[in-house]
């Protein structure tokens, strides 16, 4: 049965690169806080996630989502059985909503304002993973070795809130800030409600274990 990831991966890229060379589709998906605020496109919030600016920002995202999402949604199967790759497309889809409100509220009725990119879901991913795999290596750009996926996390967190203050360049970098909050957010709530697994104290004896 194919994955959860590589639908969506696959799903995403024929998007993107449909609407690299359709200048409409992409105005029609791209997250456009005015034409929710005044014509109650809500959809933009989830579309925008389909496309891309370029290739190697489609490619950055995928490869990241591929290399997370296929260690994630395995995880999710083990954690709540059958309903895990349902959890998990659940997770995915309101990340890219919630990783986005901040941002509405902050430029409902900004014209100059536009968003796209599926950066804030990525970022759940990834920290769900790394509550799941604390210690698993990690690298940063351009640092030449790995380091435990916990020490990365508040690294990756620093820096987009560091970049999200300067407001340069078109990446959202407070989307992923919120996705990342929401893909822990979401974990703790899910196991507390589905599952007897409880990530945070799992997250505390793996980072624990690994200074014995």
């Amino acid at each position: 049965m194919i994955s959860v990831t590589i639908i969506i991966l696959m799903l995403t890229c024929v998007i993107s690169f449909t609407a690299f060379s359709n200048e409409k589709l992409t105005q029609d998906l791209i997250f456009y806080p005015p034409a929710v605020t005044n014509r109650n496109q809500w959809y933009r919030f989830i579309t925008c996630g389909f496309i891309h600016a370029d290739f190697m920002h489609l490619a950055f995202n995928m490869y990241t989502f591929y290399l997370f999402g296929g260690i994630v949604e395995p995880a999710f199967v083990e954690i709540f059985g059958s309903s895990g790759k349902a959890l998990y497309t659940i997770c995915y889809i309101f990340a890219l909503i919630v990783c986005l409100l901040p941002t509405y509220l902050q430029h409902r009725d900004n014209y100059h304002y536009r968003s796209l990119g599926a950066s804030g879901a990525v970022s759940a991913i990834i920290f769900i993973g790394i509550v799941l795999y604390p210690t698993m290596g990690m690298r940063i750009f351009p640092i030449p070795v790995s380091i435990p996926a916990f020490i990365f996390g508040p690294l990756y967190l620093i820096v987009s809130a560091y970049l999200a203050k300067k407001g340069r360049g078109n990446i959202n970098h407070s989307a992923h800030i919120w996705g990342a909050i929401f893909g822990i957010v979401y974990l703790i709530i899910t196991c507390q409600f589905m599952s007897s697994f409880r990530p945070v104290q799992h997250f505390v004896d793996e980072v624990s274990g690994y200074f014995r």
